[in-house]
């Protein structure tokens, strides 16, 4: 068999398994349970200081 033939049958097969999976698990992660909170702090995150502009102390945690 060529090269491009073998390449061509594991791209076929077992990576699009090892892709979907892969997609899978991130979807999983997304969505697991304790991400909302995560999500929402760093959704949040422009609108810490909305009084006065961060001190550069603040501004390194």
């Amino acid at each position: 068999m060529e090269e491009y033939t073998i390449l061509r049958q594991f791209a076929d097969s077992w990576m699009l398994l090892l892709l979907f999976a892969f997609f899978v698990g991130i979807v999983i992660w997304v969505f697991r349970p304790g991400a909302s909170k995560e999500y929402k702090d760093t959704a949040n995150i422009p609108f810490r200081h909305q009084d006065k502009p961060a001190t550069s102390k603040e501004a390194r945690q």
